[in-house]
């Protein structure tokens, strides 16, 4: 699929764009792979980084320096261009809050850079990372994402029946990134705490890992026809049985939800039922517009789910113990619960 193809991830030195080049290399042979991103220091450490995995791979990769508000830089970087991922994004809820012109900047105006760029450009394909707090959004980032969203839905009625084909991937917080609750309790773990903050001892949240949103991107630049928002099918976990999968004699200390958080993260909303089909390890919405044809653009395999059907943290049929969440944590490198219990 990848073979002889170039590549473009936007905000590509993050954690889910080191994985992605690592899987691109270790199961395909690229033309190359552009990094596109703003904070050269950040890819001065991962083209050495890559020298080191993949000495004999690291001259396919290429590093541009730009913004996805900056739509002409766009226009060069797209150049002969294959496939674009979309990944850059102000993500942390704070900070959009308090910087709400920035956020809109670069999550909405920067999609809508790329939707144009990519059309002008022949894009063949582009994937737009997204996020459980896109649903139903109760602060901006959600907000941002929603609207970027949208864009990149509506982006295949621009590009017509022949041109760029655009999808959606959803998932919500990724099991060890940065910015994830698990380096933070490991960070006071280290230092000797025997006290974990958790905002609220109901929390619950969907477990994926960094490979399994990696997968679920594959799985959309190999069968997209154009409009879908793609959604893993994944375990829950309470927050509580994390804290105690992660140290056995924990105490909790409850601190009070934050601005803009919820309890329980929904992927999938029961408006959207009517047009979500589920398949074997994902369910698949479909958009509702005149454009969209079911014949054309419908992925086989689906079953149309239940009206009134919601995929919810809080609801859903697979959860994960505390055991599970050990071996979990270890099995992903994430975190060595015997280190810290012994």
């Amino acid at each position: 699929m990848l073979n002889n193809k170039s590549i473009l991830i936007t905000g590509g030195t993050g954690s889910f764009g080191k994985k992605f080049i690592e899987r691109i290399f270790q199961d395909f042979d690229p033309k190359r792979i552009v990094i596109y991103s703003r904070d050269e220091f950040k890819q001065d450490v991962m083209k050495k980084e890559f020298s080191i995995k993949f000495p004999d791979k690291v001259h396919k990769l290429r590093f541009f320096i730009g913004d996805v508000r900056d739509k002409d830089r766009l226009y060069r970087a797209f150049k002969d261009i294959d496939y674009v991922i979309h990944a850059a994004a102000m993500k942390q809820v704070p900070a959009c809050e308090y910087n709400p012109f920035e956020a809109i900047k670069t999550n909405i105006h920067g999609a809508q850079n790329i939707v144009d760029a990519a059309i002008d450009c022949n894009v063949k394909k582009v994937v737009a990372l997204s996020t459980d707090k896109a649903v139903n959004p109760i602060n901006l980032y959600g907000g941002t994402k929603l609207v970027s969203d949208k864009l990149f839905i509506s982006g295949n009625a621009y590009s017509g029946g022949n041109g760029t084909i655009f999808s959606v991937v959803r998932y919500g917080n990724v099991a060890g990134s940065r910015g994830s609750v698990i380096p933070f309790f490991e960070s006071l773990i280290k230092e000797g705490k025997k006290v974990l903050p958790i905002t609220d001892t109901r929390m619950t949240r969907f477990w994926i890992t960094l490979d399994e949103g990696v997968d679920l991107v594959f799985k959309a630049l190999e069968e997209s026809r154009g409009g879908e928002t793609y959604i893993s099918k994944i375990p829950s976990f309470k927050i509580t049985d994390l804290a105690f999968a992660m140290l056995d004699d924990v105490d909790i200390k409850e601190i009070g939800i934050r601005e803009g958080e919820k309890l329980d993260e929904v992927m999938i909303t029961k408006d959207d039922s009517r047009m979500t089909y589920e398949y074997e390890k994902h369910y698949i919405i479909y958009p509702h517009f005149d454009w969209w044809n079911s014949q054309r653009h419908m992925t086989p395999g689906g079953t149309l789910v239940e009206e009134g059907f919601e995929y919810n943290s809080g609801t859903n049929k697979e959860w994960f113990n505390v055991n599970e969440l050990r071996d979990a944590l270890r099995d992903g490198g994430l975190y060595d619960y015997t280190e810290y219990n012994r």
